[in-house]
């Protein structure tokens, strides 16, 4: 829902009433990944999607049925080789959506109605309300709610904080919303959003609870070295994957907002320099537990640099390269690429050696810079680095789909520590 956020803030914001389906468990080769959602106002309109259209018409009367009960539910979509022209994912997958609604202004569903059959509290309302808020000012939080366990709990939500502190309820019992924060506090911090299952805790017995840990954390960086034009068209493919950019280049009269109008950042250092001083900014405002650019920034993109960092070096130039991809190899950063021929290629890993770099540090250099798209102009070249950030991120091979028996979706790799 998280994803959404920015929109259905302003809905709140109007006092206008909505439901909001978010995607809570994937299996097979489902379109959308869990924290996708779909949210219908009083009105019918509707923003986002749980399915890429397989099932949207279907989670569409869902929302306004919950905007008519006040009631939270939990519905599970699939194929169906019996009918295959019932509603369910023709891809072959199967998701499970939560349906919450919520009043304009964050007042509970139904007001005056809540009780055992009612699932949405004032409380939730106002912890989905505050979630939403920290999600569209950009700050880092964790929306917590349980999906499935006893019927009384579904729907009830825990704000998260960066180092784990948390408002609102899972259901009145403290040692489940101390576990529940703790998960998500270990989420936020790699920035993921998935689902965990907690066992009976405290004063509960029995039925087990799964909640859905939605992470909303700032916009991931992507720092491109090299004021070219290459680093133009890269900023707009960056901006479109949703990065937060900066452009960073040695000689000033490059290193222009005018040359680079959509870059969130332009700066005119030496890129080493500049990179030591963003991992400085890092050590300096992160507080045990959050994610590296949060504290002093509040959580907000552009401070530092953390393991979704990706660095792009497009100087193809040894004075430059050489001292900035000596710091960059040894940090915990998501992505390292540097642009080049072969030869350089070559002359760049001896420089580096010679200045004590280990194979495992020159492992995790990608270089020549993406993928073999065949690229020629900015635009193209750009693609194909883009494509390979993606791969990376997510576990891809970076092969055909055609012809191949490999997953359209992998699972994502483990965060890097």
């Amino acid at each position: 829902m998280l994803d959404i956020a920015d929109e259905l803030t302003r809905w709140r914001a109007r006092g206008r009433d909505f439901a909001a389906a978010t995607v809570v468990a994937v299996s097979g080769s489902a379109p959308r990944e869990v924290g996708a959602a779909l949210a219908v106002d009083a009105d019918g309109a509707a923003i986002g999607s749980v399915s890429g259209g397989c099932v949207e018409g279907a989670v569409y009367e869902l929302c306004q049925r919950a905007l008519e009960s006040g009631r939270s539910t939990v519905e599970r979509f699939g194929y169906s080789d019996d009918d295959a022209f019932a509603v369910g994912l023709t891809c072959g997958g199967v998701i499970d959506v939560l349906v919450t609604p919520v009043r304009g202004g964050g007042a509970p569903g139904r007001a005056g109605e809540a009780g055992p059959g009612d699932r949405t509290t004032g409380e939730a309302s106002a912890t989905l309300a505050a979630a939403l808020d920290a999600a569209a000012g950009g700050r880092a939080a964790a929306l917590v709610r349980v999906v499935a366990g006893p019927a009384e709990l579904i729907g009830r939500a825990l704000l998260v904080r960066p180092g784990g502190g948390y408002a609102g309820s899972l259901g009145g019992d403290p040692a489940l919303d101390r576990t529940a924060a703790a998960e998500a506090a270990a989420l936020l911090d790699a920035g993921r959003t998935d689902t965990r299952t907690i066992g009976a805790t405290g004063e509960r017995c029995g039925e087990p609870v799964t909640v859905l840990v939605e992470s909303s954390v700032p916009a991931p960086r992507m720092i491109i070295f090299g004021a070219v034009d290459f680093a133009s068209a890269l900023v707009r493919v960056g901006k479109f994957l949703g990065y937060h950019v900066s452009v960073c280049d040695a000689r000033p009269v490059f290193a222009t907002p005018q040359r680079f109008p959509e870059a969130d950042e332009v700066v005119a250092d030496w890129p080493h320099r500049y990179l030591d001083a963003q991992v400085t900014r890092s050590a300096r405002t992160a507080p045990d537990g959050a994610l590296a650019g949060e504290g002093a920034d509040e959580g907000r993109a552009g401070g530092g640099v953390d393991g979704r960092t990706v660095l792009c070096v497009l100087t193809h130039d040894a004075k430059f390269d050489v001292p900035l991809l000596e710091r960059a190899l040894r940090l915990p950063v998501g992505y390292v690429g540097a642009m080049g021929s072969r030869r350089t290629h070559l002359d760049r890993l001896r420089r580096l050696r010679a200045a004590g770099l280990t194979e495992r540090e020159l492992a995790r250099l990608r270089s020549p810079i993406g993928l073999d798209l065949g690229a020629r102009t900015p635009e193209e070249t750009a693609l194909s680095i883009a494509a390979e950030i993606v791969a990376d991120r997510r576990g891809g091979t970076g092969t055909p789909l055609t012809g191949a028996h490999t997953p359209i979706h992998h699972d994502p790799p483990p965060p890097r520590n």
